[in-house]
């Protein structure tokens, strides 16, 4: 009898042990789970960011675009004013001389 208690306590560590380890195990996939869905995450908010990014690029673009075009509207009426002044000024001189 007194050789079978060495034995029993054994088989107990031995099955403590193996209950810790796979308590390790269960804990080390958690771990890898809960790590790869941070990783999806991190992909899913990158790729909403680049997105957002494409779509304020094209706006930005717009936004320059029409402003380019306003100016050049500008450009092309004050343009127009320059020879309508210098028109009239001619004409003006030509009226004096008469």
């Amino acid at each position: 009898m007194k050789k079978l208690i060495p034995v029993v306590i054994a088989a107990f560590i031995l099955v403590g042990c193996d209950q810790q380890k796979a308590a390790i195990d269960d804990n080390a996939a958690v771990t890898k789970t809960v790590i790869d869905q941070e990783k999806k995450d991190v992909n899913a908010a990158a790729a909403a960011a680049t997105k957002q990014a494409d779509t304020d690029a094209v706006v930005e673009k717009a936004k320059i675009e029409q402003n380019k075009l306003a100016t050049q509207a500008q450009l092309d009426a004050d343009k127009k004013k320059a020879d309508a002044q210098a028109e009239f000024e001619k004409a003006r001189l030509d009226a004096e001389k008469k």
